[in-house]
């Protein structure tokens, strides 16, 4: 079997590890590049990984020494938080760096070195009038995914992603463990929140199928919910029902500004409330889009949330993937 090599950018993260899972499945194997080659060498147990490589990405040079003689590049860098925006600025500095200067410069590279495809990652909502910085600059990222026409581009724009390792069910799972009350601030915000395993069968199926090339998917799960109705499930999921209270406005716009000032990376920025004054809600279905049945959150969040699951998700595949 002729093998295809893709190098995984932030392929050592929540959404990357389930990616390279599913290319284990396939002919396609992935080379990860991480500043902290620790924290992610265990992926080489994987059956598709090639090698984890310790570089930073977001230097041209390293670019141009881990992009040539892939077939494609998927970049699933993306951060939450930043420093408010100067003056006549769009976003923070950190926004700039993550969503918008880095994919420029990996299909700069692309095309340098003759590689085909790119697979990028933005977000649900993402628009250059976006009430938040960080929506801002994931559509300012998807320009310059599409900053080199030599390069077919394929843009995904999932709604928060929930799975074994997420970051957002599981925060409210541990805090209703802590808490008695919830507080929750933007609690009528709707989203549609998309399993990790679904996005990532979205990604290989992009690799896999050209036609995808030069679109954008918006990938979300059968069902919307409220912020409010999410923070309820994950408490009762993991076996710590706990009541739900709304917030205020103002009290939470005061609450994320405090917390802002306590932590580089908070749970909750006023730049987050921006993004929740859109609804985080899909127009089209990945069963119509891309042949992919969306998974229930039902069927999935209460085995991981009450702990069922003893295995991390890297001895799951390498157990049970084909060599």
């Amino acid at each position: 079997m002729a093998f295809h090599s893709v190098l995984v950018v932030g392929g050592s993260g929540f959404i990357g590890s389930h990616i390279i899972a599913k290319l284990a499945l396939t002919d396609w194997r992935a080379i990860v590049p991480t500043r902290h080659y620790d924290r992610a060498k265990d992926l080489l147990l994987v059956p598709s990984m090639d090698d984890v490589v310790e570089a930073d990405v977001h230097d041209e040079a390293a670019l141009d020494r881990l992009i040539p003689g892939n077939d494609a590049v998927i970049n699933l860098v993306g951060i939450l938080h930043d420093s408010r925006a100067q003056s006549g600025e769009r976003y923070g500095p950190e926004f700039a760096r993550a969503h918008v200067d880095l994919p420029r410069k990996i299909v700069a590279a692309c095309a340098r070195h003759g590689v085909p495809r790119y697979l990028h990652m933005s977000a649900l909502g993402a628009d250059r009038n976006a009430p938040s910085m960080y929506l801002r600059s994931k559509a300012d990222g998807e320009e310059a995914a599409l900053s080199n026409p030599a390069v077919g581009v394929t843009i995904f724009r999932p709604s928060v992603v929930f799975g074994e390792r997420d970051h957002f069910l599981n925060l409210f799972a541990s805090l209703a463990k802590r808490f008695p009350v919830l507080p929750v601030a933007a609690a009528d915000a709707r989203f549609q929140p998309v399993f990790v395993e679904d996005v990532a069968q979205a990604f290989v199926h992009a690799l896999n199928d050209k036609t995808t090339a030069g679109r954008v998917f918006e990938l979300a799960g059968p069902k919307v919910y409220t912020l409010r109705e999410l923070v309820r499930l994950a408490g009762e999921f993991s076996g710590h029902p706990r009541p739900v209270v709304a917030l205020p406005d103002s009290l939470a716009r005061l609450e994320a500004t405090l917390l802002e000032h306590a932590s580089a990376q908070p749970l909750m920025g006023r730049d987050n409330l921006d993004s929740m004054k859109v609804d985080n809600v899909a127009a089209t279905s990945m069963r119509d889009t891309l042949g992919i049945e969306p998974t229930a959150l039902e069927e999935v969040a209460p085995s991981y949330l009450r702990g069922d699951r003893p295995h991390t998700h890297v001895d799951a595949v390498h157990v049970e993937a084909p060599r």
